[in-house]
């Protein structure tokens, strides 16, 4: 076991980036595997739009829950890629509302056998002694409770 393990839950942040890196990184694999022009980082944008049909930038980062900043990065790179289309609201012209292009919608009907295998497969992995989803969820249910600084700050004064 490495240092990392050892630490126990000191090492949570990096642990859980450590298995999202793996996940994104052979999630691109699986991708490439059937044939599929996608890049994993898109899927929330993509797959949001693809329930949501139409949304505006901050829905987007909300639905997603990204920052704004980084909603933008990505909604640029999407846009670069001709899968979503920006337009503006007709009632508030400072509004972006995004769609799915043709190219997206197209993307989409390719991606959702291999979603229902990738689906099928985490289920496997998550549906474990602790259920991963389970726990994750619950971790976040906390977080929106009391943020990590929050706790921190808290434990501080107390000391």
């Amino acid at each position: 076991m490495n240092v990392i393990n050892e630490s126990g839950s000191l090492a949570l942040s990096t642990r859980l980036q450590r298995l999202s890196e793996q996940l994104r990184k052979d999630g691109a694999l699986v991708y490439k595997e059937f044939g599929i022009d996608f890049e994993p980082k898109w899927f929330p944008v993509i797959f949001t739009l693809h329930h949501k049909n139409i949304l505006s930038v901050v829905e987007i980062a909300n639905e997603i829950g990204y920052t704004h900043p980084s909603t933008i990065s990505l909604l640029k790179e999407l846009e670069r890629q001709q899968m979503i289309i920006s337009k503006k609201d007709k009632t508030d012209e400072r509004k972006r509302l995004i769609e799915l292009a043709p190219k997206g919608i197209e993307l989409i009907e390719k991606m959702k056998p291999v979603w229902k295998i990738i689906s099928r497969v985490l289920e496997e992995i998550a549906h474990n002694e602790n259920h991963l989803l389970k726990a994750i969820n619950e971790a976040e249910e906390k977080i929106a409770e009391q943020s990590f600084l929050q706790r921190v700050l808290q434990l501080k004064n107390q000391q």
